[in-house]
């Protein structure tokens, strides 16, 4: 069994605690800074075994050194892209296998926001971590990459099973639902969820994890070949890195 305890930190940002009940190893994901991830791992009386980064940007990284410290954990990353990742001890990439305990994660490379960013799929417990690269309705920012890779990308986490929960690590769901009514606000899907999201962020809840079905029905990112959605942006071509490009275009520019 995989436990998962998500750790709101600095305005938007989620750091994820996994920890694997037959073993009792623990991970953390993407730790923005260490002092909350030390306070939830004493109030459960857990130990820190890894870190896991998804990519390089300081609000994933910040706390790695001082949990280093402080726990005696290690440091787990992309090995393409080590020399951006404070502390790296275990270089992974593409294809590899990532122990916690026995819980197994496969290794995406995932690149588009950054290069050299990864995903760790726990594929027996239903979760992706994925960083920046995929967000609840919507995805990362190509500060990097190119559309292709991000197409690229999208398309490895597009295939994952529908019960796939996406842990992404920041809470921009309903600003992306917003964006994402304007590619396709005749989608019933989007117009219902969107409703739960407002009511979810009204009360100051969090709206992640998501599951891979609802992006699959609601991500303008993960549905380049929707009709509507290539009627809304009026280009001729259908595809997909084209209109990936084009909505992303938009998206940096809405507001």
């Amino acid at each position: 069994m995989l436990d998962i305890v998500q750790i709101p930190v600095l305005n938007d940002n989620y750091v994820y605690l996994a920890h694997e009940t037959e073993s009792s190893k623990t991970a953390v994901v993407d730790p923005a800074v260490a002092g909350p991830v030390l306070d939830a791992l004493e109030e459960r009386g857990w130990p820190l075994d890894y870190v896991l980064n998804t990519h390089h940007h300081g609000d994933h990284v910040g706390g790695n050194l001082e949990l280093q410290k402080k726990t005696g954990c290690q440091i787990v990353g992309c090995g393409s892209d080590n020399r951006r990742i404070p502390g790296i001890q275990i270089q992974i990439d593409e294809g590899d296998r990532f122990m916690l305990g026995k819980a197994e994660a496969r290794i995406f490379a995932v690149s588009g926001h950054t290069l050299g960013h990864i995903a760790y799929w726990f594929h027996r417990h239903d979760a992706l971590f994925c960083g920046d690269t995929l967000f609840s309705m919507g995805c990362g920012r190509l500060f990097e990459g190119s559309p292709t890779q991000m197409t690229e990308s999208l398309d490895k986490i597009r295939q994952l099973p529908g019960s796939t929960r996406i842990y992404c690590a920041h809470e921009y769901t309903q600003a992306n639902g917003n964006f994402a009514l304007t590619m396709e606000p005749g989608n019933r899907d989007l117009l219902e969820r969107m409703k739960e999201v407002r009511r979810l962020r009204q009360q100051d809840l969090s709206t992640v994890p998501s599951t891979l079905t609802e992006e699959w029905a609601t991500n303008p990112f993960l549905r380049l070949d929707s009709p509507e959605l290539i009627r809304t942006l009026a280009i001729d071509s259908a595809d997909p890195v084209e209109v990936f490009a084009e909505i992303r275009r938009r998206k940096d520019h809405f507001s």
